[in-house]
């Protein structure tokens, strides 16, 4: 048995950020149902057509969940959203600020007759009603929640900030929601009340931040973008092999960096040099450690320099491109990979971190929009007649 078999879900949700949380509880054995707009559906299912015609953010975000299409404006639509409500132990929903408040999906307007429901609301920037803030209602995308939270001023080249390569705003705000539900319901297994969660992209992504703001303490200089470095340890980053790849590699301490002289570049006599001495110089002096770094690498390929890392106990990795990862050996040997069906056929998904085997999490369909809207309603007690005139009237 999963640890949330029996807990229903209702999301009213898009993107990436309510996708991805309820994702993850639907991995761990929960019911969720997905309400989407009829026709248009989630519009994550328009970013692209990578996977066998389907968006690859759709299909990595909603896996093992049922899709029933509703037009929440239609009233009708509006009570079979409620009715479902009241079969849900959570809902979650990240439409835009305030709107759940107007379709009468608050916490507030929900808590006296839903008592044990927990309801929680994803925004960019916050959505309380009592502390609303200047940013409430300004759109929130991922880069520009990166942006708000200080990432790109720590994240890039000298000359340029670049944002994170995945949704790094939309996946924290994600992993704090599904934190704070899973917190809620043992809570609730106590009190035998619901609660409301309030989570905010911008609070999410501050809390990823803490150790560049913690160095910028009292006004003091933040670290400064340094590409694929490391603003404050030297070497420490990507380095050049003489096969044209590159390769990543850390050294921490004085010892590591004694060795890393001896046994890979095979030049002792860098760690006796005066300029090298200590962490500080090497970053001060990194310019010319650099090039003789480099030096020592020219001549071997990338495997060779990291078998010499490796022989050495120094860190290194591979700079892969998704290609490479997709065959990653040490994911391939761990087996780590399952085999999920979607509306274009069977696509290869990776197991929840964490889960022991393909048995330790629910790795189940990929919807296709409004495939399980009959189904949902006839178990809501509606007959064969109702649900062809609430399709007639538009409502589903």
């Amino acid at each position: 048995m999963l640890a949330l078999e029996g807990i229903t879900v209702v999301a009213l949700e898009h993107a990436i950020a309510a996708p991805l949380c309820t994702r993850q509880l639907a991995d761990l054995g929960a019911r969720v149902i997905k309400v989407e707009r009829p026709g248009s559906g989630d519009f994550a299912r328009g970013y692209d057509a990578r996977v066998e015609g389907l968006a690859s953010h759709f299909v990595w975000t909603n896996r093992s969940k049922e899709s029933l299409t509703l037009d929440l404006k239609n009233a009708q639509a509006a009570e079979v959203l409620m009715r479902l409500i009241g079969q849900a132990d959570v809902l979650v929903q990240n439409l835009a600020p305030g709107a759940a408040a107007r379709l009468g999906l608050s916490y507030a307007a929900l808590r006296e007759a839903h008592p044990r429901l927990i309801v929680c609301d994803i925004s960019g920037y916050g959505d309380d009603p009592d502390r609303p803030g200047p940013y409430r209602d300004k759109k929130a995308y991922d880069l520009l929640v990166q942006s708000e939270a200080g990432f790109l001023s720590v994240t890039g080249t000298p000359e340029e900030p670049a944002k994170a390569g995945c949704s790094i705003a939309d996946i924290a705000a994600a992993q704090v929601a599904c934190n704070r539900i899973l917190a809620a319901l043992i809570q609730r297994g106590r009190t035998g009340r619901g609660c409301r969660i309030d989570v905010s992209m911008l609070e999410a992504m501050v809390e990823w931040m803490s150790y560049p703001l913690y160095y910028a303490y009292g006004g003091a200089e933040p670290p400064q973008r340094a590409g694929a470095a490391h603003a404050t340890i030297f070497p420490y980053g990507p380095f050049p092999a003489g096969d044209g790849r590159v390769v990543m590699l850390g050294l921490q301490n004085e010892r590591e960096w004694r060795v890393f002289c001896e046994r890979v570049l095979l030049r002792p006599d860098l760690a006796a040099d005066p300029r090298f001495a200590s962490n500080a110089q090497r970053v001060a002096e990194q310019h010319v450690l650099r090039d003789s770094i480099v030096s020592a690498f020219a001549t071997l390929s990338a495997e060779q320099v990291c078998e010499r890392l490796d022989a050495a106990q120094i860190a290194n990795a591979r700079v892969n491109d998704m290609h490479e990862v997709w065959q990653h050996a040490q994911l391939r040997v761990r087996e780590r990979w399952a085999t999920v069906v979607t509306p274009a056929g069977p696509v290869p998904a990776l197991l929840p971190p964490g889960a022991s085997d393909a048995g330790d999490a629910r790795m189940d369909a990929v919807p296709a929009l409004g495939e399980h809207t009959e189904a949902i309603l006839a178990g809501l007690g509606y007959s064969p007649q109702a649900i062809a005139q609430l399709r007639a009237d538009g409502a589903i």
